[in-house]
Parts: C-alpha cells; sequence; structure tokens
C-alpha cells in the first residue's frame, strides 16, 4: 500500500515537474501572480485597505509596505523565476539567471540614463499639472535620495526584475520577438500590481479609478523603455534594476516636495504621457527591434551593446 502511494507521489511530482518545464512562461505568470496575491490578502484586509481585519502591520522606515508588501512582492516575481528556472533549466539556467545580476559592466552613459535623466525627466513630467506652484526640495529630501534608492534596490528592484526581465522577456522575446513580448509582458507586468490598489500602497480608498487606468498605461509603455535599455545593455539586470527604482525613488523622495499640490493620479498621468512618449520615439528608431539582436547573438561587444 505504502509503494502505492508513493509511486502515485511520484508520478503526481514527475507530471507537475513536465507541465512546469514544458510551459516555463504560463508557469512563471502564474507563480508571480499567485503567490503575490496570496501573500498580499492579510494587507489588502487589513487596515491598511479594506479594513476587514483588525490587523495593522508594523511600520518599518516609516512604512507598513516594506512589512505588508515586500513579502510577497519577493515571493511572487523573484520566487516564480527562481523555481521555474530550476525545475525547466536546472544549474546551468540558474547560472544564466543569476548571471544577469552580476553584469554591471556597460556604458557609463546607460548608468547616467537610469540615475539621472530619467528621474530628471520624471521631475519635468509635474510641470504641465504644477498650476506655477513649484519648489525647491528640502536639505533632508535630498540627502534621502541616495539611502533611498539603495533600499528601493534591495526591495522593488531585487523583488520584480529578476522575474520580469531577467526570466520573462528573454524568453519572450525568443519566441515572440520584441513587439510581441512586449506586448505580453506590459499588461501582466501591470496586472501583477492590480490588488494592491486595495490598499494604502495605491491610495485606497480616496484614489479615484482612472488612477489605476494611467498606472497601467505607465507600466505597458514604460515596459517597452525597459526592454530597449535591458537590450542594449546586453541583458544587463543592474542597469535595469536602476532604471526601475530610479523612478520610484524619485517619486518617493522628490515628488510631493518639488510638487505639493498635484494629486497622485495627475503624477501618475504625467508618468503615463511621458513614457509613451519615450516608448514611442523607441519603437520609430528601432523599427520596433527594440535594440534585440535575435537569439542567435547574444555576445556583448565591448560596452554593453549586442
Amino acid at each position: 500500500m505504502t509503494t502505492t502511494i508513493d509511486n502515485r507521489q511520484g508520478l503526481r511530482t514527475r507530471g507537475v515537474r513536465a507541465a512546469v518545464a514544458g510551459h516555463p512562461l504560463l508557469s512563471f505568470f502564474v507563480l508571480a501572480c499567485g503567490l503575490s496575491w496570496l501573500a498580499w490578502v492579510p494587507y489588502t484586509l487589513s487596515s491598511h485597505g479594506l479594513g476587514v481585519w483588525d490587523l495593522a502591520f508594523p511600520a518599518i522606515l516609516g512604512s507598513a509596505q516594506l512589512s505588508g508588501v515586500l513579502p510577497g512582492a519577493l515571493l511572487g516575481p523573484l520566487g516564480g523565476a527562481f523555481l521555474v528556472t530550476a525545475v525547466a533549466d536546472g544549474r546551468p539556467g540558474l547560472r544564466r539567471w543569476a548571471g544577469r545580476l552580476l553584469r554591471w559592466r556597460v556604458g557609463w552613459r546607460w548608468y547616467a540614463l537610469a540615475l539621472v535623466g530619467v528621474p530628471a525627466l520624471v521631475l519635468v513630467s509635474g510641470l504641465p499639472f504644477s498650476g506655477g506652484v513649484v519648489q525647491a526640495p528640502s536639505l533632508l529630501a535630498l540627502a534621502a535620495v541616495i539611502p533611498g534608492l539603495v533600499i528601493q534596490l534591495f526591495t522593488t528592484g531585487l523583488s520584480e526584475e529578476p522575474g520580469w526581465r531577467d526570466f520573462a522577456l528573454p524568453r519572450l522575446q525568443e519566441r515572440f520577438g520584441p513587439m510581441g513580448a512586449a506586448a505580453v509582458l506590459g499588461p501582466v507586468w501591470a496586472t501583477w500590481h492590480l490588488p494592491l490598489f486595495l490598499s494604502d500602497w495605491g491610495g485606497f480608498p480616496n484614489a479615484p479609478w482612472t488612477q489605476l487606468v494611467w498606472f497601467a498605461g505607465f507600466c505597458i509603455t514604460f515596459n517597452i523603455v525597459m526592454a530597449w535599455v535591458f537590450n542594449r545593455t546586453g541583458e544587463s539586470l543592474p542597469v535595469a534594476m536602476l532604471l526601475h527604482v530610479g523612478v520610484n525613488n524619485t517619486v518617493s523622495m522628490l515628488w510631493t516636495e518639488i510638487y505639493p499640490g498635484i494629486p497622485a493620479d495627475r503624477m501618475i498621468l504625467g508618468l503615463a504621457i511621458l513614457s509613451t512618449i519615450g516608448a514611442a520615439a523607441i519603437l520609430v528608431a528601432t523599427r520596433g527591434r527594440l535594440g534585440y539582436p535575435g537569439p542567435a547573438r547574444l555576445v556583448d561587444s565591448g560596452d554593453g551593446h549586442r
């Protein structure tokens, strides 16, 4: 009897492994969303969200989101990518996956774009909505920019980018091409965030429904910018992470200091407009290739281009 049960369990295990190995992208998307959404249930139901549970998460560095949101973010894209890579590709695949995290030797202009260019454009995007009310940030806010960037790098950047860009983007581009990959990954990336709009992360309960629409538009278009930078830097994950968290950190540390009168939905609309312009320019300049060299040419040149 025990042998029969063991055999059945073994067959189920092999069946699951075969399904994951045969459908790695679908498996990753299911795990990325499913694990994160499941982990976020307590936060969205707590006093930080719908208020169904009389539960308050502890504040870390002034925010409960680090204790309530970060664990789910780490479980989803990062955990899902690790699990699927381990099952589908084994140790060689895990080495390739982790190896992109060490590709930091790229041209300096890509770091300048991620650390200076994009944050500057983020701040410029607020000018049309400012009504002329613009003020200089405090010295405290300026001093917090670098520490905030480091924290974001090891929270938001490390939890998301090993999944979306490191795992999913190369596989999607090889299968569907750069435009097809962008058409799939952008909406999935936006959808992954949806439960958070039921919490203070998304401004609940005061945020208008349009805020979610503008946010989805930003994710879909900024994903194109992210894909272009990832491809052009020889799949450098450090640059992709810095590009992502550069936007988040600028909004967190400087936005309300410079634009105290702009509501969150107008801020996100400005970001969506800016990223749409950037994505359109990249699509035209690259003729839709987004810097993708094709699966047969994966050797980097000296400056990180491919």
